[in-house]
């Protein structure tokens, strides 16, 4: 009865906010690994000996790596999670584990090729594909890493089956927290013994990476070694059934990893072309020293703080895929459809001031958070428009993925990819451009994907946002937000310290953004009950006489 009791409390409260607490608590985790990332970027950017020409070799590197990584590994802790809870749904233990150690096997040798490509390969991709030479010792340094987060994906995708996400969690915070240790000592150790040599410094930080995937693996590996004897007493009760083949089930495993990984094989190719493309269209017109500095630029600083906004965002991609899916099998479309439309809401709300903040202080971040390397103003203004149309997309594609429609974002990014492709291409080698063009190709990627998927989510599912509310409200309140922020960091320079400044004008403009948001009253009682403590919210707001609901628009 007691339990009989919980439930009825939790159906009481309805879905709406467990999906918000869902994506406020997938937000939390991916907005903590974002900011230890920054931690050891700042630190690599700043440090003496490294800087943009350090990031330039690192970064080059480290997308050849993520390429190879793509098709060792993404997409299978989902396609593993989605065959384990099959059969874990029907009681099959047995058939699960079976699936896990097919996988196992499978990954361990798709990892191990790739790790084998990267180690051999390091001298070629160097110097003929990225034509960084310096790049070898990078690549050669990360390669064991693709064999540890295969496997470890496996072993991530099995617990996600049986409903243990925190496993998943758990062991990809500790590996950003190992990674962020482990890149600031291995780099001051290496920067002492080699009299900061740029060269080895950029091989210890990603050393680091390989090390740090390594005890995440560990971690796994021990969580599963503990949780044995519980499945082996699961399978012991699991009722004999008919066992499909390991080659059968090798081919499902594939069949259903291979469409959710286009998706990221397409992100990461789009990642390669500047690798592929900047340093050598830049070497036409400058030395490539110079050309490798503009990467250094493009690849580390301006594609980690345009990254940022989009930890906030990827929750609500994730937390998108599962919950329409559940939707439509239960053919409720008006669920489907509310969530979507108030996330897309939240998106736009989320993308737009960071597009426009980002642009407006892209010089003072820069000096904010990379004292020792304040280059890139013109390079982040041109990037940070890709925020809004990659936040948006990111939001789409989660749904897309959920109403089973996999290959419209591979397909959407993949004619993006082409795009920028062309714009590189034809851009970066006219000198009055040059790594300019880059950050523009990036913006076209970005706003023809999303352009793409836009059209196909409002064929497929019936979208609840009027032209007021989407659009012409979130730019009112982002309008002001931005006079107001700059206005402040206008009449303060010169009085204060310009660091501290930009901190003022930056607080100013959050404030000021919420503020309008609650003054245009964009959301409805009903949307701001989806959120955790909503009518707690609301009641508080109306007592203040801050916000009434707005008519339907």
């Amino acid at each position: 009865m007691r339990g009989k009791h919980a439930k009825t409390r939790k159906d009481r409260r309805g879905h709406k906010e467990s999906f918000m607490q869902g994506v406020l608590a997938l937000m939390f985790s991916q907005v903590l690994i974002k900011l230890l990332g920054l931690v050891y970027k700042l630190y690599l950017t700043n440090k003496e000996g490294f800087g943009d020409a350090g990031n330039a070799i690192y970064s080059s590197g480290f997308q050849i790596y993520a390429l190879l990584l793509t098709l060792s590994s993404i997409g299978v802790p989902n396609a593993i999670s989605k065959l384990v809870s099959e059969k874990e749904s029907v009681g099959d233990h047995k058939g699960a584990h079976r699936i896990f150690k097919i996988a196992f096997v499978l990954f361990a040798f798709i990892g191990l090729i790739g790790t084998l490509l990267l180690f051999f390969g390091a001298h070629h991709i160097a110097y003929n594909w990225l034509q960084i030479p310096d790049a070898e010792l990078t690549l050669v340094a990360l390669s064991p890493s693709i064999f540890f987060v295969a496997v470890a994906s496996v072993i991530r995708g099995y617990f996600s089956g049986r409903e243990n996400l925190k496993v998943t969690a758990n062991s990809q915070t500790l590996e950003q927290i190992f990674k962020t240790f482990l890149t600031i000592l291995i780099v001051e150790i290496v920067a002492m013994l080699s009299k900061v040599n740029t060269v080895y410094m950029a091989a210890g930080a990603t050393l680091a990476t390989t090390l740090a995937t390594f005890l995440s693996f560990g971690y796994l590996y021990l969580y599963y070694t503990s949780e044995k004897k519980e499945i082996r007493e699961e399978i012991r009760k699991t009722t004999k059934r008919r066992e499909a083949s390991a080659l059968s089930i090798a081919k499902k495993i594939l069949m259903v990893s291979i469409p959710i990984s286009l998706s990221s094989i397409m992100s990461s190719i789009n990642k390669n072309i500047d690798s592929f493309t900047v340093v050598a269209g830049l070497k036409n017109f400058m030395s490539e020293e110079a050309a490798m500095v503009q990467y250094g630029i493009l690849g580390g600083k301006v594609d980690t703080l345009t990254s940022l906004p989009l930890s906030f965002n990827i929750a609500f991609a994730t937390a998108l895929v599962p919950a329409i899916a559940a939707a439509m099998t239960k053919k409720d479309m008006e669920t489907a459809e509310k969530r979507l439309s108030f996330s897309l809401l939240v998106t736009m709300l989320i993308g737009l001031p960071c597009t426009i903040g980002m642009a407006l202080f892209a010089g003072p971040i820069l000096e904010l958070l990379f004292p020792n390397a304040t280059e890139g103003t013109l390079l982040l203004q041109i990037s940070s428009f890709t925020i809004l149309f990659t936040v948006l997309e990111q939001t789409i594609n989660g749904a897309l993925q959920g109403l089973g429609k996999v290959m419209v974002p591979a397909i959407a990014l993949g004619v993006g990819v082409l795009a920028k492709l062309v714009c590189n291409l034809v851009l970066v080698p006219i000198p009055s451009i040059g790594a300019a063009g880059a950050a523009m190709g990036s913006v076209v990627c970005h706003m023809v994907a999303c352009a793409i998927v836009f059209i196909v989510i409002r064929r497929s599912i019936r979208l609840k946002l009027g032209f007021s509310k989407f659009i012409v409200k979130p730019v009112l309140a982002t309008i002001m937000m931005g006079i107001c922020s700059y206005a402040i960091y206008f009449v303060l320079t010169g009085i204060l310290p310009g660091k501290l400044v930009t901190i003022i004008a930056l607080c100013v403009a959050v404030i000021i953004y919420v503020l309008a948001l609650i003054a245009l009253k964009i959301f409805t009682k009903e949307e701001i009950f989806m959120i955790p403590y909503g009518q707690k919210i609301y009641a508080v707001l109306t007592k203040l006489g801050l916000y009434k609901e707005p008519k339907k628009a």
